[in-house]
């Protein structure tokens, strides 16, 4: 099945690295104009050199007035993906206020805030886009030592219905997805240690961890025309985690 993005605009956060940088890539495969929005100047730099006719932006999401100042002169969007997120594992008793506020910042509050500034242009052309939130399978299960994140991914999950809700009628359709472990150059990294793989491999009915392209494909398949009826789906990439 090919997709086209010829003639479509679209905004990735969270781009520099990891599944953002795929979806970056490959939306410019696919005849999109990209606009990479991260914090790491250095690292969006290297990815414009290997991608050299995206945008970049350099810009710390967490801070919402910096955001739309950083947003406001980006032009037309088409397409949105949400990806820009943070992980701070720890049991319960030790979460700190700054912890919990760092979570929600990026994972709740900075999504709300660029899904605001691009749905507000695409309403203000009446022009159809489409949305696509990475969440995680830690939405839907408790995980050890994942209590905020979980709540932050719940709140996602939360947003992408209500949103899209609210943005059907405009012709925006709004999803997420959520993917289980993924290996990344950091998942590789973090889930190497058999001790803390292995229990998870096991509530895993495929018995791996994911890849990288299988999200990539996953949100460019629900950015696409292909997916025109689906709206409001929280679509889990998770080798049957939760069907366990």
């Amino acid at each position: 099945m090919e997709i086209s993005f010829n003639g479509k605009r679209a905004l990735v956060t969270g781009a520099s690295q990891g599944i953002g940088r795929d979806i970056v890539k490959q939306l410019a495969t696919c005849g999109a104009e990209v606009i990479a929005v991260s914090r790491s100047t250095d690292l969006l730099a290297s990815l414009q050199q290997e991608v050299p006719s995206i945008k970049i932006v350099a810009v710390d999401l967490s801070n919402w007035s910096a955001t739309k100042e950083a947003l406001s002169n980006i032009g037309l969007i088409d397409l949105l993906v949400n990806n820009a997120g943070l992980a701070i594992l720890e049991p319960l008793l030790d979460v700190t206020e700054e912890h919990v506020d760092q979570l929600f910042g990026i994972n709740v509050k900075a999504l709300i805030n660029v899904t605001q500034i691009v749905a507000k242009d695409l309403m203000a052309r009446k022009a159809p886009g489409a949305i696509v939130n990475v969440s995680s399978q830690a939405s839907m299960a408790g995980l050890q030592d994942h209590t905020v994140y979980c709540a932050t991914k719940g709140a996602v999950d939360a947003f992408t219905r209500a949103c899209a809700l609210e943005l059907g009628p405009h012709n925006i359709r709004v999803n997420s997805v959520n993917p289980t472990v993924i290996m990344t150059a950091m998942g590789r990294l973090g889930w190497s240690d058999p001790a803390k793989a292995n229990p998870m491999l096991e509530k895993i009915p495929l018995r791996r961890f994911g890849e990288v392209k299988e999200v990539v494909d996953a949100v460019l398949y629900l950015l696409s025309n292909r997916s025109s009826m689906i709206t409001g789906t929280c679509l889990p990439i998770d080798g049957g985690f939760l069907a366990v």
